[in-house]
């Protein structure tokens, strides 16, 4: 009799677990998803890059998986006709200050094997590749993309229907208990019992582990990133991507410019706490997600560690002109009034832990049959389909290779 298997959490790598199980026939396959559509949450609202590995620490699982993920998402949207452009990405050394990171990332980007990667020495190197943009030096990634994670998640879901696998959404998985060696899944509808379970509940991912006993560390903090949209006057600023050299003091990347699949051209995002794990907007605000992260250990050493940035991150949030300054820097033709609007903003679970130190790989539990997806952020859909396979191969025990 096939197993079953269950699986909580529809964003990309919850459906691209489901597709990677039901094609294989590894199992009967179930996907449960809170909401009424997939890809709500994180994958919906990400700025839809695919990341060639430049930033991340050699030998690190997100440098094997991103390097891999890069790969097979390329292959899977040649394969679907779904849109894909490698309009490349620039980081930039906005000046002499920042040449030592920028070697750092060099190297690191050279360990990690980031296909074409080209250094450039001046400004006037830089002129070629991003006519508006100032600077001292750069790196070139010809071969970073962007795409439309929803639309892979959707195409993904697809597969797994084809292949035998059910897809339940509004569905909320509001229990999990170990029984006998199997897993019992209720939701408010549903309820049964599964051979093994893998959750993949991005921002509630701690929560889901809290069901069946798992450790409440890592914790996970709901960061929101704000975007600003350019004005149509102002989009052929940027041709590609911009990325800043990243301050090694701060846990968080800082402004950049993204052109995105669909042609807008978007800065950001920053990152601020948000005040509810879904809050999009500072009028989202769950006193319960509140008191629970201040209550965290973790809490005190991580605000005494980076209050500073955490003013700047707010400051910016709240007023427009502190966020052009940071942005003028590296386009100083930009006007105040290109910054149009605010576009749609998303919450990064970032997980954290006791000694309020941010997780900064990909990391997974295993309570008895239950595999836990800790943490997950950038370059998360990148590797999604790698990071299924990683999980496939090293907790379910399924072989992946042809």
């Amino acid at each position: 009799m096939a197993q079953r298997i269950a699986i909580i959490g529809g964003g990309i790598i919850g459906v691209a677990l489901a597709r990677a199980l039901s094609q294989r026939q590894a199992g009967e396959v179930t996907l449960f998803e809170k909401e009424d559509r997939l890809a709500k949450h994180q994958t919906g609202h990400n700025s839809g890059v695919v990341h060639a590995g430049l930033y991340y620490a050699e030998g690190s699982l997100k440098a094997q998986l991103c390097a891999a993920g890069r790969v097979a998402i390329k292959e899977f949207c040649l394969e679907k006709s779904l849109p894909y452009r490698e309009l490349g990405k620039l980081v930039v050394a906005i000046d002499d200050s920042e040449l030592a990171a920028l070697a750092d990332i060099e190297k690191r980007s050279r360990a990690n094997g980031v296909p074409g990667l080209v250094r450039i020495e001046d400004s006037a190197g830089l002129r070629e590749i991003e006519p508006h943009v100032a600077g001292v030096a750069a790196l070139h990634s010809p071969h970073t993309a962007v795409v439309d994670y929803a639309a892979i998640t959707e195409a993904m879901a697809q597969d797994v229907r084809a292949s035998g696998g059910t897809i339940l959404l509004g569905q909320e998985v509001t229990a999990l208990a170990i029984e006998q060696g199997k897993v019992r899944v209720s939701t408010p509808v549903f309820d049964g019992v599964f051979d093994r379970v893998i959750a993949c509940a991005g921002l509630q991912s701690d929560l889901v582990a809290r069901m069946v006993g798992g450790d409440p560390s890592p914790k996970i903090l709901p960061f929101r990133g704000e975007y600003w949209q350019l004005s149509g006057a102002a989009n052929h600023l940027v041709k590609g991507m911009v990325y800043p050299v990243p301050d090694p003091r701060f846990p968080f990347l800082g402004v950049h410019f993204t052109r995105g699949v669909y042609d807008d051209v978007h800065m950001g995002p920053n990152a601020v706490p948000a005040l509810a794990r879904e809050g999009y907007s500072w009028s989202a605000i769950s006193l319960r997600d509140t008191l629970e992260s201040l209550r965290w250990p973790g809490a005190l050493p991580f605000a005494k560690k980076h209050w500073r940035m955490g003013i700047d991150e707010i400051g910016g949030s709240l007023v427009k002109s502190l966020s052009y300054r940071k942005a003028q820097r590296f386009i100083p033709e930009l006007k105040p009034a290109d910054l149009a609007a605010k576009a749609s903003a998303g919450v990064r679970a970032q997980a954290w832990g006791r000694d309020g130190s941010l997780v900064d790989d990909f990391a997974v539990d295993q309570v008895g049959p239950v595999t836990l997806l800790r943490n997950a952020p950038s370059p998360a859909a990148t590797s999604s389909l790698s990071i299924a396979q990683y999980i496939l191969e090293n907790y379910l025990q399924v072989n992946t290779r042809p």
